[in-house]
């Protein structure tokens, strides 16, 4: 594992079983029907948000996919108000308006999951450019999944973004059956480094499962972007052990392959390599510290206010009356 010491492991395993423990209560009250809508979990792909979303500055911007809890989470969104948007709340990050898919923290910069497939791909790039021309020193980090490289979105946005020299960080987490089409079934070429590397920019393939290997590519990506050198490109190679979503009846991939993939968890991994490092990162007691707040979001967004009828319209115009 790349180098980290115990205060980083232990804050990056806090982390991942903040975002694992969440998720698992967000699946069960979504089968008790306290939860509905869609709900995509990033269960298998801790480390990517552990590792790579702390590393990011208070002042840049981060976009990311209808996948972001975990992304949410380490970016510092309290978990009571998550939790709260997951069950539809005003007191939710997006005021119960988003829901799983759509969560939304202006004051910590984090703007927005994005149902769309490669949809955060332009405004990221537009974010950057916002940057570049205000002559702010600040970066945008996106992140999708390796089903994005596909669409036109991508290509558009990085060929832009590389002409422009932006200050753009797009971290591709490839988890191999994007909704659920294996990647060499929709790709003819599954090299994703060598597509980003064909608009001039930098990309580097990096073990999606290692936290710390995710952390020292990011902080590596990132310092080049600020010196610089122009966009980035980290392709994460992670996997997911929960299905695309909730209704989703995962018939593209076997038992076996997930159960081997299980073996690389990246909790159990941290864990292993603290131990043969001597560290004591106490993770009995970090579960029962992440148990306490997640039982205090749940009752946290039990308590919460349903927004009345008559605010259906809220936010859908502009305060001139034309349509927003």
């Amino acid at each position: 594992m790349t180098t980290m010491n115990a205060d980083e492991a232990r804050a990056a395993l806090h982390q991942m079983l903040r975002i694992r423990r969440f998720e698992e209560a967000c699946a069960e009250l979504y089968g008790t029907g306290k939860i509905r809508g869609f709900l995509h979990l990033c269960i298998g792909q801790e480390a990517i948000s552990a590792g790579a979303v702390p590393e990011l500055r208070p002042g840049d911007s981060l976009l990311a996919t209808y996948r972001e809890h975990g992304h949410a989470l380490a970016r510092g969104v309290p978990m009571n108000a998550l939790m709260a948007e997951m069950f539809g709340r005003r007191e939710g990050c997006s005021h119960g308006r988003g829901g799983s898919m759509h969560l939304f923290d202006a004051e910590r910069r984090l703007f927005g999951g994005n149902a769309i497939v490669a949809g955060a791909l332009p405004m990221a790039a537009g974010f950057a450019l916002a940057d570049r021309m205000r002559g702010s020193d600040a970066v945008t980090a996106c992140f999708f999944g390796e089903g994005a490289v596909a669409e036109g979105e991508f290509h558009e946005s990085v060929n832009l973004a590389a002409l422009w020299q932006l200050p753009l960080l797009l971290v591709c987490e490839n988890n191999l059956y994007a909704m659920g089409t294996a990647l060499d079934r929709s790709e003819s070429s599954t090299d994703l480094c060598a597509k980003a590397r064909s608009y001039g920019i930098g990309a580097i393939a990096v073990d999606g499962m290692n936290v710390a290997a995710v952390r020292a590519a990011t902080r590596a990506a990132l310092a080049r972007v600020r010196a610089g050198d122009g966009p980035q490109f980290l392709e994460l190679r992670t996997y997911r052990f929960r299905a695309h979503s909730m209704y989703d009846a995962e018939l593209y991939r076997t038992r076996d392959e997930v159960e081997l993939w299980k073996q690389r968890c990246p909790i159990a991994a941290l864990a292993r390599h603290a131990e043969a490092e001597g560290w004591l990162l106490d993770q009995p007691a970090l579960e029962a510290e992440v148990a306490r707040e997640v039982a205090e979001a749940v009752a946290y967004a039990e308590a919460g206010t349903l927004e009345p009828v008559d605010a259906l319209e809220t936010d859908v115009t502009a305060e001139s009356g034309r349509p927003a």
